[in-house]
């Protein structure tokens, strides 16, 4: 099935108050259009085509960060904003779309799955009806269109809710989700006969559900199973009820296939994540973007992970790691921070407050406590003392460190890069090393220790 997905981003949503396309607003660490975008594409869309408008630059860029340039998406700009048929009219216009089943769905819609825009395609896609309309029966239907049937099952109007009698805000419970399927050779027939005799002067996509009945054609509906598929945003208060359903959405699924959390409502896991079964989940952790974690590992509490891939048996509290890889039987933290381009070996251990960038920690290595590494190679079996610093920027460039295996760095060693430690060597504590040490060796730089007898008793009398 060829199925086309317009999503519509043009909106400026104003009660977002914010400086941002509405669009761009993430739940669970990603932007509100990437679901739907990803919802269309799972579902087998063969085309996606975004229509921009407000902020369209944002969400060019937003979408081309995203996703690879091969992705059969495209931005279609609505420089005029004149309503949601003008968008569609705009939308086939620019791609020549005249065919096969076309869903129309809003970009401020995340809760959308990918089975119901699959299912919503095939109400059109065998021909017995030219339109359906999206429906849904919440809880609190106030706000909504309500759908009004024939005595066929066939749509016979869509009621707002300001034109809503007492009696059909009581009876009519289908609820229009704003979204719409239509046969492609009849939405490209019909688009141009949307007027825009209405007090604001804008052409009204679901005007095309009467323009195709009074043609002769069907219009039906496609009611979604879990309503809160068809929930959009247009507040912060929407923001974050919609970000804590996603979240159970997500953490369901993962208890599902083995993930223990000890509070499913204080773990905030995105949507691409992968963890690996009988791995914990404490309160208070974040997994965003593209993270994978394997089986049997400790997260949190208090843990964010940003595209980190962490392997098997390993303990991460209270650890800040971005877009770091972290192999078996690691453990990290309490508040450690590892910046990108880290990489954690086999049994690695960083500690407290221990800062890690761009650097290899080699197997069986530890950093225990109050360290900064950056742009190091550790190799095997390395202990870092305490407070030891690579001192890896000039003020100008980048300069790398690199410790061989086995070797011992005594608390406080400043190691002022570019240096070379090679293995099995010793640094005293409190040493600052500017040159390389050979195997094996020991290298200690220090100012001799002088006594001052009585200087306490001297100080206080001129105090």
């Amino acid at each position: 099935m060829d199925v086309t997905a317009i999503i519509m981003a043009a909106g400026e949503g104003t009660r977002m108050k914010s400086n941002h396309a509405k669009v761009s607003h993430k739940i669970l660490g990603k932007p509100m259009i990437c679901w739907v975008v990803d919802a269309a594409l799972s579902a087998g869309c063969s085309r996606v085509v975004v229509v921009v408008g407000s902020h369209a630059d944002e969400v060019r860029a937003l979408l081309s960060g995203s996703y690879p340039a091969d992705a059969p998406i495209e931005c279609v700009e609505q420089a005029e904003r004149l309503g949601t048929g003008h968008a569609v009219r705009v939308a086939l216009e620019a791609t020549g779309i005249d065919a096969g089943p076309v869903v129309v769905l809003n970009g401020d819609l995340p809760l959308i799955q990918a089975q119901t825009v699959r299912s919503f395609a095939r109400t059109v896609s065998a021909g017995e009806a030219a339109a359906a309309v999206l429906t849904m029966t919440p809880p609190d239907p106030f706000g909504y269109g309500r759908i009004e049937l024939d005595a066929d099952g066939a749509v016979a109007r869509i009621v707002e809710q300001k034109d809503c009698t007492p009696e059909q805000a009581a009876t009519l419970t289908e609820c229009n989700a704003g979204c719409y399927a239509f046969d492609g050779a009849q939405l490209a027939a019909h688009i141009g006969e949307i007027g825009c005799d209405n007090a604001q002067g804008e052409y009204y996509l679901p005007d095309m559900l009467e323009i195709l009945r009074r043609a002769g054609e069907a219009v039906t509906i496609y009611h979604c199973d879990d309503y809160r598929d068809g929930l959009g945003v247009n507040s912060r208060a929407q923001l974050a009820e919609l970000t804590a359903v996603a979240r159970d959405r997500v953490n369901a699924r993962l208890m599902a296939e083995g993930v223990t959390f000890i509070d499913p409502a204080q773990a905030w896991i995105g949507p691409d994540a992968k963890v690996g079964r009988d791995t914990v989940v404490w309160p208070q952790t974040h997994l965003i973007g593209a993270c994978e974690v394997g089986e049997d590992c400790q997260l949190g509490p208090n843990t964010r992970l940003t595209d980190t891939r962490v392997g098997d048996r390993c303990s991460l509290d209270e650890t800040v790691a971005i877009e770091a890889v972290v192999e078996d039987d690691v453990t990290c933290g309490p508040r450690a921070y590892l910046r990108p381009g880290t990489h954690l070996l086999d049994r690695a251990h960083v500690g407290t407050h221990v800062e890690i960038k761009k650097s290899t920690i080699g197997e069986g290595s530890k950093v225990p406590h109050l360290s900064y590494i950056g742009d190091t190679t550790m190799g095997a079996g390395v202990n870092v003392g305490a407070g030891s610093i690579t001192c890896n920027y000039d003020g100008k460039n980048k300069h790398a460190t690199v410790i061989g295996d086995r070797t011992f760095i005594g608390s406080d060693t400043m190691m002022v890069a570019p240096v070379h430690i090679g293995s099995d060597a010793i640094t005293g504590a409190g040493g600052t090393i500017t040159k390389d040490v050979p195997d094996g060796a020991l290298a200690i730089e220090r100012t001799e220790q002088r006594i001052v007898e009585g200087y306490t008793e001297r100080r206080r009398a001129r105090l």
